[in-house]
């Protein structure tokens, strides 16, 4: 009796395993077609005329709020005044 409940919890931890990476797999997959519409996307800003390196920047600088932004363009400023970039 102890060996059918020991066999079936591994059956049932197999189970949750299997379906535990499925999900992944699925989710990796939706991550590559997602990651190719960005490409996508980008390659039409490109071609429009756009300098999708800015774009990249201002997407990286909207996801920071307004306090980090801050800082980050006062280290920033720091840096070049202390390479006499002004």
């Amino acid at each position: 009796m102890a060996d059918d409940i020991t066999e079936t919890s591994q059956t049932v931890a197999a189970g949750q395993l299997r379906a535990f990476i499925e999900r992944v797999e699925r989710l990796e997959e939706e991550k590559k077609t997602i990651a190719d519409d960005i490409k996508e996307v980008f390659a039409e800003m490109k071609g429009t005329g756009f300098d999708t390196k800015a774009v990249r920047t201002i997407i990286r600088l909207r996801k920071q709020d307004h306090a980090e932004r801050q800082e980050a363009e006062a280290i920033l400023d720091l840096y070049m005044a202390a390479l006499g970039m002004e």
